[in-house]
């Protein structure tokens, strides 16, 4: 979309500062701003302009509410005559707010809400609702969910992040703990993806394998990078649905696990020994630096330092791809920050009504995430990677698991 200018004139800048309506009033003028801006885009001309390019007419506008978290909106939709104009400024954001909105909604109708959630879902909904309303809204919302989450993966996807995060969700009248499972992959243009998620019941090798299987059939190829937390089942899994992949075991996890078990007066001296290690440019030079510090800490931290040498060579595997992407795929940083942006809209449910409704407002979060990712700048470039790989391949075609492809090179 082209670059547009919004403006304010001098009353609605004052009724901004100084009206009830201040946040509400900013964002309604900047979206009716941005609908208008979208049309003249669709048409190829502004209002009362004659361009070549013209491709249509406007034909007046229709209302149309937006409720969001600040307040409701009042958006003015502009139609053309021909009544081709159609907007996804505000229906990608309100996918994850209908999926908020319905949680709460069944909340209420399963008689497990609180006067808090009542109160919400009034504002938010309207004083009643009914059975079937949350029927209808929940059957679109599937729909959408579910295209995103089968759609064909068509790309190569080089390096593949996973993490799970822990969700409360009653089953079987009790409240339970419940698995929300995500694969994050950077396609072989270097644009960040979300792949695809799966809630079960628990983190296994076997619900890992079974996402790992699902997103192959969808299309995922071309995977020679891994990187997640040292989950047994997740490892195992990785290598086995990817032979032949290289495994990185988080740093910022295997930091946690190694500090955890170091006592107190040691854990200064055992950061800066792991800062070292993990800086280094080369696992040779890591093990050397671990070798070189390690005597001094193995008495009075010897579980710690137990740690710290089964792990070291996993946690440095990044150390063998080009320089310019050990920063990027040393851990799930990425990964995780995403994992907070969900917590931060699941913790207003605090326990979901069902397994169905977890399933629902995680996968419309993680959509719009997705939709921001691969349409904002590209993560990183990938071409040094592959020619790193080619040089690999010919030196050693046996070490190479995936078959040759075409690729295009990214200029440097």
């Amino acid at each position: 979309m082209t670059q547009i200018e919004v403006s304010f004139d001098e009353k609605t800048l004052r009724e901004v500062l100084l009206g009830d309506r201040g946040a509400e009033m900013l964002l309604e003028k900047v979206m009716n701003q941005v609908l208008q801006a979208e049309m003249t885009e669709h048409l190829g001309a502004k209002p009362g302009e004659q361009t070549d390019e013209r491709r249509g007419y406007r034909n007046g506008t229709y209302e149309r509410q937006l409720t969001t978290r600040i307040g409701q909106l009042k958006l003015e939709v502009p139609r053309d005559r021909e009544g081709t104009f159609r907007t996804e400024l505000f229906e990608r954001y309100q996918r994850s707010e209908k999926a908020l909105v319905t949680t709460l909604m069944q909340m209420v109708l399963q008689g497990v809400s609180t006067r808090r959630v009542k109160k919400i879902t009034t504002e938010l909904c309207g004083r009643e609702f009914s059975r079937q309303t949350v029927s209808n809204l929940t059957e679109k919302l599937d729909e959408q969910v579910q295209a995103w989450a089968e759609r064909p993966l068509e790309e190569e996807y080089p390096f593949l992040l996973a993490d799970a995060m822990q969700l409360k969700v009653r089953r079987q009248g009790a409240v339970r703990s419940t698995t929300a499972m995500i694969v994050v992959g950077i396609s072989e243009e270097g644009y960040r993806e979300i792949l695809g998620f799966k809630i079960a019941l628990r983190e296994t090798g076997e619900s890992w394998k079974e996402l790992f299987e699902s997103l192959k059939e969808r299309g995922l190829r071309g995977v020679e990078f891994a990187v997640s937390d040292a989950h047994e089942g997740l490892e195992k899994a990785l290598r086995a649905c990817f032979p032949g992949c290289i495994w990185n075991r988080c740093q910022a996890h295997f930091q946690r696990n190694v500090l955890d078990k170091t006592p107190s007066e040691c854990h200064d001296q055992m950061k800066d020994l792991l800062d070292r290690v993990l800086e280094a440019d080369s696992q040779q030079e890591a093990i050397r630096r671990f070798e070189e510090g390690a005597e001094e800490l193995r008495e009075e931290a010897s579980d710690a330092m137990e740690t710290l040498q089964d792990g070291l060579f996993d946690a440095t595997a990044v150390l063998a791809l080009p320089e310019k992407y050990h920063r990027w795929l040393r851990t799930t940083n990425m990964l995780e920050r995403l994992i907070q942006e969900v917590r931060r809209r699941e913790k207003v449910i605090r326990i979901f009504p069902n397994k169905d409704s977890a399933w629902r407002l995680v996968g419309a979060l993680l959509a719009e995430k997705h939709e921001e990712w691969s349409t904002s700048r590209r993560y990183l470039k990938t071409d040094e990677f592959y020619e790193w790989l080619d040089r690999k391949s010919e030196s050693d075609p046996e070490d190479i698991h995936s078959e040759p492809t075409n690729r295009t090179l990214q200029p440097a």
